[in-house]
């Protein structure tokens, strides 16, 4: 009987230590569980904090957008109108060249004609 209290008692120390090196292997199991629960939060808040900040960009990025669009459409605008008075000036120009020519052949002919009178009398 005693070889088979010593064979029981082997088997009970076996026991003990399989279950020990269980809860050895459970606990740091336990452990790394723990830390990537605590990663994962962090994870988690800076997502949160990512997308915050995601958000205040775009909302930025649409301002500055409409803004430039607003730029580009006065400047559109502006270069337009600059265009016109190019135009007008050009216009402008050629009249008055036009003018000045037609007064000084005037000018010319009538002070001909009153150098001829003179001669003539």
């Amino acid at each position: 009987m005693s070889q088979q209290g010593a064979a029981l008692q082997s088997y009970n120390n076996e026991l003990v230590k399989c279950i020990e090196d269980l809860c050895s292997k459970r606990d740091e199991l336990h452990k790394h569980i723990l830390q990537e629960e605590e990663e994962k939060q962090k994870l988690q808040n800076d997502m949160r904090i990512l997308s915050e900040r995601l958000a205040k960009v775009n909302e930025s990025l649409a301002k500055k957008m409409a803004s430039r669009n607003e730029f580009d459409k006065t400047i559109a605008e502006t270069e337009a109108a600059y265009m016109k008075i190019l135009e007008s000036s050009q216009t402008l120009l050629n009249v008055l060249k036009r003018e000045s020519h037609s007064l000084r052949e005037k000018s010319m002919s009538q002070g001909g004609s009153t150098q001829r009178t003179l001669t003539q009398t």
